[in-house]
């Protein structure tokens, strides 16, 4: 099944595969814990970098990604 969706933390916890794309093109892909704790792809960093932490009501410190 897929689901597309912008829910970070539903997609981390049911997810077994995460995909980012720009521009129809996937960037980044992988296991939803890894991809979004460790992204490896700047369109990843800066897609996150606009939603809060999957651990609380922090937004992230896109410093820090």
């Amino acid at each position: 099944m897929i689901i597309v969706t912008h829910e970070i933390g539903f997609a981390k916890e049911v997810a077994d595969q995460v995909v980012f794309m720009e521009g129809g093109v996937i960037v980044e892909q992988g296991d939803p814990k890894v991809v979004l704790e460790h992204p490896t792809e700047e369109r990843t960093r800066k897609f996150l970098s606009r939603y809060l932490t999957l651990d609380s009501e922090q937004p992230l410190d896109s410093a820090a990604l």
